[in-house]
């Protein structure tokens, strides 16, 4: 019993995401916000069990291979949050194209079951059971439309390369598997920490595990998938991508290099180092020229990925507390973000160029507001959230004597300003493009206008996140 008090909320979100998927069928095409409500109502019932482990006792389950700590129980509230506001987004977009309107519910659904599983994985096996859980969820909700040649050829392309990164990271586990006997992360580390004679092994496989990871995260090198899935996918699939899976691979990466392979922490810093800084100088220079802005945002997240692995790097639990911190920010400040051009993209437009979003200050006061606070925040300028997510990262790697990775860092974030701000100006200063963009629906709004205070009031009482991010790691 104490087994199933323990991965509680993820069996209700598996029982009730297949429930979903059953009732999916016997609903008719046209009465589907019924399926949009249920899958709401399974990711607030979720958020309640869920939020009610946090302060509970760190233990595990099913022999090991799943655990309950300080970091997997807050870290799975806000991966709920963001995707109830993913879904709330998405309602409208999803309703007005012929998509298929159920099956990006119950992907969703099924995704957000892999990233918790993910996140309180304690055992190889476990973690790369949730990893292709959200991975085949994702790559079928890129291909959802199916009319869509551009979401068909990004769907191949992700999963193409995200099968070989799959496959890398297995490749690199079984290495580690075969120098220590064992996948469970705790006793890799006791068994590396005990004997350096198994650690070749293990550093041979922590290659791959890097590579995997780097993959996942959409690092340089390996970030060529990011922009053609985030141009190619439906803009509320684009969404669910941004934002909560990140937290995951926050997740991951803690679980894999810091509970399993903390011993090689010399070894995986460098390494990390170098994914961090190509991130941050290829992510945003390249931004720089793009027009289309989902493309833009891609480029984006591949920068901010490079910021992630800042406090990663310091190899400090106040690094990896200021990670978490990032991971999480990032996400709901992305969310507020693709809400805005969820919301203009109605009656069948899309909302993708740089151009669309031209005198939206005249057009819709809220929206142009809201997109104003999230670049504002992305770009790390005071008094956003952003700001102070950046800070903490940049010190904990000033703290580690990464001093020249701290100063990419900075001067990152000033090129960064610049097409942020070119969005700002856009809004505020052009002529409107196009006709007045029709209201979006009151509790789209009130999400909208709750997700930009939040952006705000978070920066400026950033404690109130961080006190959970170092409990975590205390």
């Amino acid at each position: 019993m104490n087994n199933f008090a323990i991965a509680l909320p993820e069996i209700f979100m598996l029982v009730a995401a297949c429930i979903v998927l059953v009732a999916s069928l016997f609903v008719h095409e046209n009465n589907r916000t019924t399926i949009y409500w249920a899958s709401q109502a399974t990711l607030v019932v979720t958020l309640i069990l869920s939020f009610g482990q946090i302060g509970n006792e760190a233990s595990t389950a099913f022999q090991g291979a799943y655990g309950l700590d300080a970091m997997s129980s807050v870290l799975k509230s806000w991966i709920l949050l963001v995707a109830i506001g993913g879904f709330l987004y998405s309602r409208d977009y999803i309703n007005e194209r012929d998509i298929a309107r159920g099956e990006y519910y119950v992907l969703g659904l099924f995704g957000v079951s892999g990233m918790m599983i993910m996140v309180s994985a304690v055992h190889m096996l476990t973690l790369y059971l949730g990893l292709e859980l959200l991975a085949l969820s994702l790559y079928a909700m890129v291909a959802l439309n199916r009319s869509n040649s551009d979401a068909s050829e990004a769907a191949m392309k992700y999963f193409v390369l995200g099968a070989l990164a799959s496959g890398m990271l297995l490749y690199g586990m079984s290495m580690i598997y075969g120098a220590t006997g064992s996948l469970s992360l705790t006793t890799i580390h006791e068994i590396l920490a005990g004997d350096s004679a198994n650690s070749f092994g293990a550093r041979f496989g922590l290659t791959f595990v890097i590579v995997g990871i780097a993959f996942k995260l959409g690092a340089v090198p390996f970030h060529m998938w990011v922009p053609d899935v985030y141009d190619g996918a439906p803009t509320s699939v684009a969404l669910f991508i941004g934002t909560a899976p990140k937290i995951a691979a926050f997740a991951m990466i803690i679980r894999l290099l810091v509970d399993g392979l903390e011993t090689l922490s010399v070894d995986w810093q460098l390494m990390l180092a170098i994914l961090a800084a190509l991130s941050m100088i290829v992510g945003n220079l390249l931004a720089i020229a793009q027009t289309n802005i989902k493309r833009m945002l891609a480029y984006s997240t591949i920068s901010h990925v490079g910021f992630l692995l800042l406090g990663i790097i310091s190899a400090t639990p106040e690094g990896y507390s200021a990670s978490m911190f990032y991971a999480i920010t990032y996400a709901f400040t992305t969310l507020a973000a693709f809400g805005v051009l969820l919301a203009l993209s109605r009656g069948g437009y899309e909302a993708v160029n740089l151009n669309d979003l031209s005198g939206l200050a005249k057009r819709n006061v809220l929206l142009a507001v809201v997109m104003m606070v999230a670049m504002v925040s992305l770009a790390g300028v005071p008094p956003m959230v952003g700001f102070y997510a950046k800070l903490v990262v940049l010190k904990a790697a000033v703290s580690a004597d990464f001093i020249w990775l701290a100063i990419i860092g900075v001067a990152m974030s000033v090129i960064g300003a610049f097409y942020y701000l070119r969005i700002i100006k856009l809004m505020f200063f052009d002529e409107p493009l196009l006709p007045d963009t029709t209201a979006p629906s009151v509790d789209v709004s009130a999400g909208l206008a709750v997700n930009g205070a939040a952006v705000v009031v978070l920066g400026i009482f950033p404690g109130l996140i961080m006190a959970a991010c170092v409990a975590a790691f205390a």
